[in-house]
Order: structure tokens, then C-alpha cells, then sequence
């Protein structure tokens, strides 16, 4: 049995928005349901299900009263990794300002876990030990763009730093609360970038089509103090089609 109709026009219409075809200008409005079913000659219905098809995957979006309308494409973000301390995490706010484009973070969602055992690998913890888990979601330019959760050994709250089981943000970066709080100071970090399929919640929370067809970055950052020793573990995921990163060394001009 062949492709059913809906898809074949489905495809089409994919083809003719990821090269650009149309619409003429980003994020403007397909060819009305009776411009389709005459380009296709095809039924009102058949034309409706390849529309649906296209907005399962992301691609377009039904507006009451206006139309169907091309998903805009974000405009990419370069995040610079660097061997700076404190890297994109702390400034990233500074770096998306300074290209002109304004960062927000969702209110954090804190939760005492038990470790898995990546976490518990990762932070030199038994598997199953209590950790505190900090959870944001980070938009730009009001576009969901990444998820990050940061984790912590229980033991730092219960020798005195509290905040981190706080829900609100700490201003002036973990990284020095715990320096000056705790008196452990972050001396170097390892990162291991991974690139997979989003989960469900992430294709979710950033509109990806359900298919998996756009990937997601998983950025694994574990810091250590002074002695060598674990202390955190950053995970942050990120969207391949709104993230790109950059990699420097040695002296390079300023873009």
C-alpha cells in the first residue's frame, strides 16, 4: 500500500518550508486550504490532515481567525566555551545582553533527591545519597532555550549553606556563596558534551516536532575544589537548533 495522500502533500509542503520556498517572508502564512486542495487536488479533508501533520512537527501553527503560519526558525545563539572559571553559566546573562537579545530564567525548583548513579559517579557520592537539585528553565528573547539543573552533596547544607535549598536565585552566582559561605572554591571544571534525542518533556518545553528529528545537547560540567574533589554537577540540555558553541584557544580577534 502506498503513502497515504495527507503525508505525500505533508512532505511536500515540508520540503518547500525547509528550503525556503515559501512562505515568502520567516513566519508568514501558507497558501490558504483552497490554494492547497487546488496546488494538490486534493479534498478539504486530506488538505487538513497534511496541515495537522505539519503542526504535529513543529512546523506550522494555526492561529483563529488568521490562518496557518510558518514556525519562525530562532535566530541561533553561540555560546563560547572557555576555560574561564566562572564560563557561559555565570555570564550568561552579560554575553546574550551584550548581542543584543534579552536572557531570562524561570523561578528555581529546588528538590532533595537521592543520587542516580551518573550523579552519584559524578559527585563521588554512594549511589542513593541525599542531594540537593536545582532546576531552571532559560529562555531568550521570551523562546524556551535551555534546561539546566545543577546538583549539590547534601553535606554542604548541613554544614551551613542554606541557600541552596532556598527557591530563589542566588544572586551572586554558587560559586562564590560557597567560597565565601562555605569556604570551598571551585579551582577547575570537566565538561562532557553528549548529543541525543530530547525526552519527552524537553520536546515539550521547547516545541520540538515529536519525530526527534532535532537533537538536544547535554552538557555534563562537574566542578572540583581545591583538593580534587567534586562538588557540583551542571547538566544543562539545549536545543540543536537554536544553540551553537564555539570553541577558543590562544589569542583570537573579537567578533
Amino acid at each position: 500500500m502506498g503513502e497515504p495522500l495527507y503525508r505525500m502533500i505533508a512532505e511536500n509542503l515540508r520540503g518547500k518550508i525547509e528550503s525556503g520556498e515559501f512562505p515568502v517572508e520567516r513566519g508568514g502564512p501558507l497558501p490558504t486550504e483552497k490554494d492547497l486542495q487546488k496546488m494538490f487536488g486534493a479534498s478539504r479533508n486530506t488538505v487538513r490532515d497534511a496541515i495537522k501533520f505539519l503542526a504535529q512537527l513543529g512546523l506550522i501553527e494555526t492561529r483563529p481567525g488568521q490562518g496557518t503560519f510558518v514556525v519562525e526558525k530562532p535566530t541561533p545563539y553561540v555560546t563560547t566555551l572557555t576555560a574561564s572559571q566562572q564560563g557561559q553559566e555565570h555570564n550568561y546573562a552579560t554575553e546574550v545582553e551584550g548581542q543584543g537579545r534579552l536572557a531570562t530564567a524561570g523561578e528555581p525548583k529546588v528538590e532533595i533527591k537521592y543520587a542516580t548513579r551518573q550523579v552519584a559517579k559524578d559527585l563521588g557520592l554512594d549511589e542513593g545519597a541525599e542531594v540537593v537539585s536545582r532546576h531552571q528553565e532559560r529562555f531568550m528573547d521570551g523562546i524556551p532555550w535551555s534546561l539546566q539543573t545543577t546538583y549539590y552533596p547534601m553535606s554542604f547544607v548541613d554544614q551551613g549553606a542554606g541557600r541552596l535549598i532556598q527557591p530563589t536565585d542566588i544572586e551572586e552566582g554558587a560559586i562564590h556563596y560557597l567560597a565565601r559561605e562555605y569556604h570551598v572554591e571551585q579551582v577547575g571544571y570537566r565538561d562532557t558534551i553528549s548529543v541525543r534525542p530530547p525526552e519527552m518533556d524537553e520536546a515539550w518545553f521547547f516545541k520540538l516536532p515529536p519525530d526527534g528529528r532535532i537533537s538536544v545537547f547535554e552538557i555534563h560540567r562537574v566542578g572540583f575544589d581545591e583538593k580534587g574533589d567534586p562538588m557540583r554537577l551542571t547538566v544543562t540540555v539545549y536545543p540543536a537548533d537554536r544553540n551553537q558553541f564555539r570553541v577558543e584557544g590562544g589569542k583570537v580577534p573579537t567578533d
